[in-house]
């Protein structure tokens, strides 16, 4: 039997541990992450010069009940200083979203840094956690939850950790 260590931002947010099943890994087109997801719900690959993205969302549920979830490793520096969170609030802020919380953190082994920013999208109450993850010195993974509506927002985040937990970085 194993038993898997809760991360800090699940026990930031009072998580259950949450376990999905039927899991298929899905690998970037970039071959740099993979990522393990429910094989129900729907993906989607991007890739550009700098960046090579997953998609994903359970969209057997309503947008107010299921939570996206998109991970993306980008080929560019990432420093977590005051100036940085700054650049972020202000980005937020711009899109009507206000910074809740905000902690650096150890994730997948590496320095990390969520935010937290509350809104309104559209005629939804809106939620995301950006969470920045320093893989080295000139690459960086931004694991972004969103949460639409406010059922058990605090649930779906959760699972939306559990699996942001087991990302694979190849690199």
């Amino acid at each position: 039997m194993s038993c898997q260590k809760q991360s800090e931002i699940s026990k930031n947010f009072n998580c259950e541990t949450s376990v999905f099943n039927n899991l298929e890994t899905v690998d970037d087109v970039k071959d740099l992450f993979s990522l393990d997801i429910p094989e129900n719900w729907k993906t989607n690959l991007y890739q550009d010069e700098v960046q090579s993205s997953i998609f994903t969302a359970d969209t057997t549920k309503q947008l107010t009940e299921t939570m996206l979830l998109d991970v993306t490793f980008i080929q560019n520096k990432i420093a977590f200083n005051d100036a940085f969170i700054l650049q972020q609030e202000q980005e937020n802020l711009a899109k009507g979203l206000i910074k809740t919380k905000s902690k650096q953190i150890l994730l997948l082994e590496k320095s990390s840094l969520y935010l937290y920013f509350k809104g309104k999208k559209g005629k939804f109450n809106y939620q995301v956690c950006n969470i920045f993850i320093k893989v080295n010195e000139s690459n960086f993974v931004l694991a972004k939850a969103e949460v639409y509506g406010d059922s058990l927002v605090n649930n779906r985040f959760c699972e939306a950790f559990s699996l942001i937990e087991n990302i694979k970085l190849k690199k």
